[in-house]
């Protein structure tokens, strides 16, 4: 009998077809909430999970459950005790995105330092002067401070030295050398790189400990000059300071990808600020990279469910009683 993997979120036809070319059932998902993501697992041998949440209720829920395939790389929506304590693998797609989610981090900075967004609505209103008024910055010799230089950091610290011919500062406590930058240099106190930067962009990812982690302390010490792009977590910055400090000038831009809660509220006071861009956690969707993720999550439920060791393991699983 055929294993059988739930897709509760859609997937491009690459990642189905990878599955089915091997034999595997697919089942679409009838919806997101946990009553109905508990009612379609039931069946299920594996999950190929996108934002969903996973939480414990639903895991156990799916008594033959052997492998969780994140499509993508952050696993915050997936309850990885629960998952282990019930032998269940779960797998990610950690080389699907980085130089997707680069390249954006390295878009938003070029976006802020010449006013893209503004100057677009300048044309579009008559405001033609605007290019007299506004400032716009050139990138060559600015200093970009990365928070963060795992896979995404790394290559924006690359991309950014090689491509834009910018300073790079670190604060990565886990790293000892920036992979494929070795001009870039590595502080050891994270107030460096507010104090320094003239971009600063943020790749960790959310946890415990660096929920909030970003607030009012940090971007105090921020250059009136500076701006600050976060394309990794919403948990990780005070979206309250960061206002506070966009709407009093304190700080010249942001640019963000990611909120929250997700998606924002209606209400989002940064909806009423031109010196934001904002856009709705797609720095990684591209055509390119979303066949990526599919596939690379499809790999790693095929991985489990022939008997391999997954290539991208997230967790150690208990082993079933």
């Amino acid at each position: 009998m055929a294993f059988k993997v739930l897709i509760p979120q859609d997937i491009v036809p690459e990642g189905k077809k990878y599955l089915t070319d091997r034999g595997y059932l697919i089942k679409m998902g009838s919806g997101i909430t946990p009553d109905k993501l508990k009612q379609d697992v039931k069946d299920c041998d594996a999950i190929l999970i996108r934002t969903a949440q996973l939480p414990r209720e639903v895991i156990e829920a799916g008594t033959g459950l052997k492998v969780i395939g994140r499509h993508g790389v952050g696993v915050d929506n997936i309850d990885l005790k629960a998952a282990t304590e019930l032998g269940i693998w779960v797998t990610y797609a950690p080389e699907s995105n980085a130089s997707s989610v680069a390249e954006y981090a390295l878009g938003m900075i070029i976006a802020l330092a010449r006013n893209f967004t503004r100057s677009d609505k300048a044309v579009r209103t008559g405001n033609w002067e605007f290019r007299n008024k506004s400032a716009a910055y050139d990138l060559a010799g600015k200093t970009l401070g990365l928070v963060g230089a795992g896979r995404v950091g790394s290559l924006v610290a690359k991309k950014a030295r090689y491509g834009l011919d910018m300073e790079v500062l670190v604060y990565d406590p886990y790293l000892k050398e920036i992979k494929g930058a070795p001009e870039a240099k590595l502080v050891g106190d994270i107030e460096q790189i507010f104090k320094t930067a003239d971009f600063i962009s943020l790749h960790m990812p959310a946890t415990p400990e660096t929920k909030g982690l970003i607030n009012k302390k940090y971007l105090d010490l921020m250059k009136p000059t500076a701006y600050l792009i976060n394309a990794a977590r919403g948990e990780v910055l005070n979206e309250a300071d960061l206002f506070d400090a966009l709407k009093s000038n304190r700080i010249s831009g942001a640019g963000l990808d990611v909120f929250d809660p997700e998606p924002p509220k209606a209400d989002n006071p940064l909806y009423g600020l031109d010196n934001v861009i904002l856009t709705p956690h797609s720095a990684a969707l591209t055509k390119e990279c979303m066949m990526r993720m599919a596939q690379h999550a499809a790999m790693g439920i095929d991985d489990v469910l022939s008997g391999r060791t997954p290539k991208w393991p997230v967790n150690q699983p208990a082993k079933r009683k």
